[in-house]
């Protein structure tokens, strides 16, 4: 698959933009690897190569366990794989991320704010769009993924 625009380079202050909803993110008081996992399961839903491939790569660095990384995608089925925190933070991204199946309906927001506070939920809720956005930035202008590159390269 061939990389269709550089969007980073024709667009670099929305590019700039996304990047500083990610700072915002970061630097909100949520746990960085908990952010990682949500971002790491929204772009399973989107089946985003190239984000994949990068959130993958980053909870590896981190030390996240690849048992555990393996079943993020079928994580209600981890058992103590996952805390109840890290279920209901994945709960909340697949219900925003799936938001025109699910309409996001009022049990699962109670379900998350039984366990976040206001600013936490809004602020993950700000992180699932953003990564929902940057999916489809890389999945429509077809970003190489850095395995591929590594594969395929001299």
């Amino acid at each position: 698959m061939t990389r269709r625009l550089d969007y980073n380079q024709i667009a670099p202050n929305g590019a700039r933009v996304l990047g500083g909803v990610h700072g915002y993110v970061m630097q909100s008081g949520l746990p960085a690897e908990l952010v990682k996992l949500v971002y790491l399961r929204v772009s399973q839903i989107n089946n985003c190569a190239y984000c994949l491939d990068i959130h993958t790569r980053n909870l590896v660095k981190k030390g996240a366990a690849i048992e555990r990384l393996a079943l993020v995608q079928a994580w209600e089925e981890g058992g103590d794989l996952f805390s109840q925190t890290e279920r209901t933070a994945l709960t909340w991204a697949e219900t925003v991320t799936r938001v025109a199946e699910t309409g996001v309906p009022d049990d699962a927001y109670q379900a998350a704010r039984a366990v976040f506070d206001e600013r936490e939920l809004v602020g993950f809720t700000i992180a699932i769009s953003l990564m929902n956005a940057s999916n489809r930035m890389a999945i429509s202008f077809r970003n190489t993924p850095q395995a591929t590159v590594k594969n395929n390269g001299p």
